[in-house]
């Protein structure tokens, strides 16, 4: 089992598979897959073809490569883009990574996460889709468990990858 400060790909898979039945009640076959340049900017033929984005905040965990140094994060950015198409649905992700405020080098680790953040990450996701490409109003978006965090240090913008590229907002989950 990979340690909780590793970026995991094959976690989010395998929640994202074992959750999808139970979650998207359609016949469709939906998917993940991750996309480390995807931004939050949909252009309009995009939106044609049904691409829409949802932003999460997550905590997280990093791990410096360089100086060995570890540290949590109430606010990790991981994005979705998501489309269902032709009975096919696609998710697309990215999570956003720090940098180090020790060595500060400019190069952002990616963050690692708990079962329970990727499950809660992707349940909010899945009540997206349900919304958004199935119609659905299970009443969701009323109310958030973000609303309940209690944020111990500011948000540092500079060592912040999600802020550098203008996706980083400080309030709750958002549609980007």
């Amino acid at each position: 089992m990979a340690r909780p400060t590793e970026w995991t790909p094959s976690l989010w898979q395998d929640t994202f598979n074992e959750l999808l039945d139970d979650e998207v009640d359609y016949d469709d076959d939906w998917n993940i897959n991750f996309n480390y340049t995807l931004n939050n900017k949909v252009s309009p033929e995009e939106r044609k073809r049904g691409w829409k984005v949802f932003c999460h905040c997550a905590r997280g965990k990093f791990y410096c490569r360089t100086c060995r140094r570890s540290w949590p994060s109430g606010r990790v950015t991981v994005l979705f883009r998501y489309r269902l198409r032709n009975g096919r649905g696609t998710v697309l992700m990215r999570p956003f990574g720090q940098d180090c405020r020790r060595c500060q080098e400019g190069f952002f680790d990616f963050p690692g996460f708990s079962e329970r953040a990727v499950e809660e990450a992707l349940l909010k996701l899945f009540s997206k889709i349900r919304k958004n490409c199935y119609g659905e109003d299970d009443g969701s978006d009323r109310g958030s468990t973000a609303s309940d965090k209690v944020w111990t240090k500011p948000h540092e913008k500079a060592l912040c990858e999600a802020c550098q590229q203008g996706i980083c907002d400080q309030d709750d989950d958002s549609e980007c």
